[in-house]
């Protein structure tokens, strides 16, 4: 486990991409599972920067998304599909049919799931894993339970979890109250693990989540069982 405090977002979005775009030369039909929110943002912006100074190459690159909203199709400007096109695809090469994220608007949810976990597993898995954390614990939007969830799922979001997302809504009644969730099992079995937090309130979060006790009330506390992880984080 390695843990990197830096400065503020902008050395954590340049480091976090420099790990990313170095999977990507050393293994150019890398799998990436790919995360969304506000704490990606930059390292996306970095990568494509980069992409278009010539510096990393997408076009046999695979990805896979953590999750999507239940109810919102790659049309709606709040779908995780959406954000993924129009902050990071859109502006790379890497081909859109190689692109994957979890399909909330299946008419068998459950199928889905598997499904995906059926996709991610016949592609080798995933070589490398970026995630954020929520101040609950949450990674990906597998929310704190009684038990870690393996599979890809249905989950109904937490009170603090819609709160904290109403951001990038009109509303906070506008928020869904599910998403599909990869579970634990794709997460934990990617060969790397890349966890991005940044700002002051993450630092108690993070501090139980990895010198805590494994427990799935804080969901990411299993990630202190990953033998590849690095955790790169700013107060600011």
């Amino acid at each position: 486990m390695k843990f990197l405090a830096v400065e503020n977002y902008e050395k954590m979005s340049r480091d976090a991409a420099n790990v990313i775009s170095a999977q990507v030369i050393m293994k150019p039909n890398s799998v990436l599972g790919l995360a969304t929110g506000s704490s990606p943002l930059g390292t996306y912006k970095q990568l494509i920067k980069w992409y278009e100074k010539g510096d990393v190459d997408f076009s046999k690159v695979t990805s896979v998304n953590l999750d999507e909203y239940v109810g919102l199709d790659g049309s709606n400007e709040q779908s995780y599909r959406y954000f993924m096109d129009n902050n990071f695809f859109n502006h790379i090469n890497i081909k859109k049919e190689n692109t994957f994220v979890p399909n909330g608007c299946a008419d068998d949810l459950a199928a889905e799931g598997e499904n995906y976990d059926k996709r991610i597993k016949e592609l080798g898995g995933i070589d490398l894993q970026l995630l954020g954390i929520g101040l609950d614990g949450h990674i990906g939007f597998n929310e704190p339970d009684r038990y870690f969830v393996k599979s890809t799922h249905v989950v109904d979001l937490h009170e603090s979890t819609i709160k904290a997302n109403s951001r990038f809504f009109a509303n906070e009644d506008e928020v869904p109250k599910q998403a599909i969730t990869m579970g634990m099992v794709s997460i934990m079995q990617a060969k790397k693990i890349l966890l991005i937090a940044n700002g002051e309130a993450k630092m108690e979060i993070l501090e139980k989540a990895f010198y805590g006790p494994i427990t799935p009330e804080i969901p990411a506390s299993i990630l202190q069982l990953h033998p590849d992880i690095t955790v790169i984080y700013s107060k600011k």
